[in-house]
């Protein structure tokens, strides 16, 4: 049977948008498990069976030529779409099964994901889970990723969002570090405490509290910060200081009774960690059993925690698919 000459040059394509997506001949090829020079000829024979040049190749770095931008934008729609096919022979088996890759920032992975996946992986013995922790936001497409957890107040267009619950941000300190300085009873007598922040120092640590309608900006006093909320709730263990903390890190210890919750009435308003918590994913028509069992599973086990619930927040709704024409959509 002979085949179409476009269709020989489908390897080329998925070639050319893991090149354009990576940045680099090397990258694709290591995403790709081909060699770096394979990677270059895959691009060679794309440029050459379509008669333009799609890159301009300079010995720092890759770009786009005009026609390149309108290929690549087609070809990354090409392997969308392909995945979806992909899912839609999942969509009818009779269990899940697979793998199943999720990014979420490390300590909300740390502290919320990760303790739930080894039932999941109890109830269904054949989805296996690969969790990535880091603070980037990757693509989804990008990064191969089939779920990405995010804090955020606007999830980004174009994706299916479920909300898992609202981030909480508390002030904190320990009871000894209380017994030898004080309890502040007020937000502006933080300014005579020792704090610490995750921003930058040279700026000055300016904190946010809010109560009703009432918004207080007060400076406080701090020589460290670290943007890691482990290593602050670390820095508070140790009697050093007060800080804030996301209150799913906190809540374990403050049922314990070695950290206490300063200012309850006052919201403190975060510069980083805020908003809520999402489960976000590609919209089709055809998402495969493995990713809706795990979907549904965090979304059933994260709302239904009740030390996640802050009272003081109202819960989240999820978000509608938004297509690339601005329209909402839908998922089966």
């Amino acid at each position: 049977m002979s085949m179409n000459p476009t269709m020989m040059l489908l390897e080329e394509m998925v070639i050319f948008v893991r090149v354009v997506e990576s940045g680099s001949f090397s990258e694709a090829a290591r995403r790709l498990g081909i060699s770096p020079s394979a990677a270059s000829r895959g691009v060679s024979r794309l440029e050459k069976g379509l008669s333009v040049q799609l890159l301009q190749r300079t010995t720092r770095k890759l770009r786009l030529s005009e026609s390149g931008e309108e290929i690549y934008k087609c070809c990354r729609s090409m392997v969308s779409s392909a995945k979806t096919v992909l899912g839609m022979s999942a969509k009818y088996s009779h269990e899940p099964e697979g793998l199943v890759r999720i990014s979420a920032p490390k300590a909300l992975g740390r502290f919320v994901i990760h303790p739930l996946i080894p039932e999941f992986l109890r109830l269904y013995p054949k989805v296996d889970v690969q969790l990535l922790l880091g603070d980037h936001h990757g693509d989804l497409i990008d990064s191969n990723l089939d779920l990405a957890v995010q804090v955020t107040d606007h999830p980004a267009p174009g994706l299916v969002g479920r909300c898992l619950f609202p981030i909480k941000q508390i002030l904190c300190a320990s009871p000894d570090y209380l017994a030898e300085h004080g309890v502040p009873m007020h937000p502006l007598e933080l300014e005579r405490h020792f704090c610490i922040s995750e921003g930058d120092l040279s700026q000055g640590s300016r904190w946010q509290l809010k109560r009703g309608a009432e918004l207080l900006k007060v400076q406080v006093p701090s020589r460290y910060s670290i943007n890691l909320s482990e290593g602050r709730l670390d820095a508070v263990m140790q009697n050093a200081c007060i800080t804030y903390l996301p209150l799913f890190i906190a809540q374990a210890e403050l049922e314990r009774k070695r950290i206490a919750h300063l200012l309850p009435d006052w919201e403190f308003i975060g510069t980083h960690s805020h908003g809520s918590a999402w489960l976000l994913y590609q919209p089709t028509h055809y998402l495969p059993l493995k990713v809706r069992a795990v979907v549904d599973y965090l979304v059933e086990k994260v709302r239904g925690d009740p030390s996640l619930r802050a009272a003081s927040l109202p819960p989240c709704d999820d978000v509608p698919v938004i297509n690339d024409a601005g329209e909402p959509g839908h998922v089966h």
